[in-house]
């Protein structure tokens, strides 16, 4: 076991250990696991940086680990910048995957990518799970329901599932996984059976220890009065974060208040779960299905920069936040994928310099 006697070499070097599990999952180390090794835990758990997945400096195993029970970071480590949402519409080839989830790695310190949309090709996610665990990120997996109304939703949640048991790597690099986009704000189902289908996936993959979510605005539960059913089923509180879509939204510099208006809801309605900024940024241009709720918004590149500008000025606040601070996705990583939303353009030049803080 490699990777264990990894671990045992950090143990016998002095340095403490402790055993991560996802996302308050409850599954403990196998004692044969850690015997002979100086365990310290903490609350949750963890074991510290950089020695769990997928850290920053995280050594990938040269052999599968016999479980995921000693590998996920303590979501309290996974606050401000974590990665990008990468639409995958366009079925990317395993070569444009493999090389753009090393540029989300290698040039922005992700520590994840967050599905967006959908490709139904045979053993697509296969793909995904490939480019993640060769380029050390952890992946938010989706179940997209679209927006054109039909059950497509329901075959691509059991290919999903289907991988998610077959492919041995799969649990090692998924996180989570959605239900999104917008269920709720798009009524694409009650919330009560929203609900439960968060809980029938959760008892599927209970035995591979990989959380569920739904990926949401603050709105689309607002609206459906709250849906606490869907927020107590969760296991963390996966949060579109779109400020430039409010009544009251101007520049990207005076968000804030906006931010924190949605972001307080979630906490005084999430019962201390770990929390996301999925979904989240600001668009430098708008176009048919991007519009404006206030004639005070602007879209520009700027703005959009200015956004995570402010973002990453209010670590310290996201950080605090309950449930082990609130860490964030930039939506989303080329202007290819979504356009206007992009930290890279159409052409593959950055925008804008970024790179936000990863820890404070």
């Amino acid at each position: 076991m490699a990777f264990f006697a990894f671990l045992l070499s950090l143990a016998l070097s002095g340095l403490p250990l402790a055993a991560a599990v996802p996302l308050g999952s409850g599954a403990q180390p196998h004692l044969e696991q850690v015997k002979h090794t100086s365990v310290a835990t903490n609350a949750l758990g963890a074991l510290p940086a950089p020695f769990c997945f997928p850290a920053l400096g995280f050594q990938m195993p040269p052999i599968l680990p016999p479980d995921n029970t000693l590998w996920w970071c303590d979501p309290t480590t996974e606050y401000a910048f974590v990665g990008f949402s990468y639409e995958v519409t366009a079925c990317q080839s395993r070569s444009q995957l493999q090389r753009e989830f090393r540029d989300i790695r290698q040039h922005f310190n992700s520590r994840y990518v967050r599905l967006y949309g959908a490709c139904d090709r045979d053993g697509f996610y296969d793909d995904i799970v490939d480019a993640a665990w060769d380029n050390g990120l952890g992946v938010h997996a989706l179940i997209w329901f679209g927006f054109d109304g039909s059950d497509i939703w329901i075959s691509r949640r059991d290919t999903l599932l289907a991988a998610l048991h077959a492919n041995p790597k799969a649990k090692f690099v998924t996180r989570v996984l959605q239900f999104g986009s917008e269920p709720l704000f798009d009524d694409v189902l009650p919330h009560a059976q929203l609900a439960e289908q968060v809980t029938l996936a959760k008892a599927n993959l209970s035995s591979l220890h990989i959380p569920v979510t739904v990926s949401e605005l603050a709105y689309g539960y607002q609206e459906r009065g709250g849906a606490q059913d869907v927020l107590d089923a969760v296991d963390s509180i996966n949060i579109h974060m779109l400020p430039f879509f409010s009544q009251q939204a101007s520049t990207s510099d005076k968000a804030w208040p906006l931010v924190e208006g949605d972001l307080q809801w979630f906490i005084d309605h999430g019962s201390g779960k770990k929390m996301y900024f999925d979904e989240n940024g600001w668009p430098s241009v708008t176009s048919p299905s991007v519009q404006p709720n206030s004639p005070n918004a602007v879209a520009d590149i700027p703005n959009e920069h200015g956004y995570y500008l402010l973002l990453d000025a209010h670590c310290e606040d996201l950080k605090a936040v309950v449930g082990g601070g609130v860490g964030w996705f930039a939506h989303i990583y080329s202007d290819d994928q979504e356009p206007g939303y992009g930290i890279y353009n159409a052409s593959g030049h950055l925008k804008f310099p970024f790179a936000p803080r990863t820890d404070c």
